[in-house]
């Protein structure tokens, strides 16, 4: 199965005219968060995406809540917004979990605490493909400042559950680059988009 990855779009239409294009090599695609900037704009770039015609798996990041994706995402058929849900499509259950731990971005910025990473991610099932907009901590997430920002609970939940893939956003200075927790690879997927075969 091939899945196009993306991550941190931030309202680049140019962009997301690529991924409608390569769209058509995957069977499925992917979005870890961050579609829009600031919370603004959300529904003009999610309507230009909902011209991919394959079914498609994406959860909020900072820049959107999950009650704001899944309203944008309303006319995108095949669209499946996860955040502490789960969706099971042509046999591989994805996972999702949106938003980043605490952020120095202010009150617009989607944070919810590693405690609450912890409860929406209880229900992750052993290998599934997770979707977690933030990266797990130590994990290919050193920002441009030295600072690793991830999520203590995202390593966590991969060290326990070992998904087969982790698809990531957040850290735009690591896009495209993958690294393996245990058993499972980590991919910082960026706005270019990434396509990669599961097995």
């Amino acid at each position: 199965m091939k899945l196009l990855l993306f991550s941190d779009l931030h309202s680049d239409f140019r962009r997301a005219s690529k991924l409608i294009e390569l769209s058509g090599m995957a069977d499925i695609v992917v979005g870890a968060g961050d579609f829009c900037i600031g919370r603004r704009g959300l529904n003009k770039i999610i309507s230009a995406l909902g011209l991919i015609k394959k079914p498609s798996v994406l959860v909020p990041g900072n820049s959107e809540s999950d009650d704001e994706l899944k309203r944008a995402c309303r006319a995108w058929h095949g669209s499946h917004v996860l955040h502490g849900r789960q969706v099971r499509i042509a046999g591989t259950v994805f996972f999702g979990i949106g938003g980043i731990p605490i952020t120095p971005f202010g009150s617009w910025s989607y944070d919810f605490s590693e405690t609450e990473a912890r409860d929406l991610l209880h229900d992750c099932p052993s290998g599934c493909v997770l979707i977690s907009h933030s990266p797990p901590k130590g994990v290919v997430n050193q920002s441009s400042d030295g600072r690793s920002p991830g999520s203590q609970a995202v390593r966590e939940t991969i060290e326990s559950k070992q998904p087969t893939l982790a698809v990531c956003g957040h850290i735009h200075g690591s896009a495209g680059v993958a690294h393996r927790l245990k058993k499972t690879t980590v991919i910082i997927a960026g706005p270019g988009g990434i396509i990669y075969e599961t097995n």
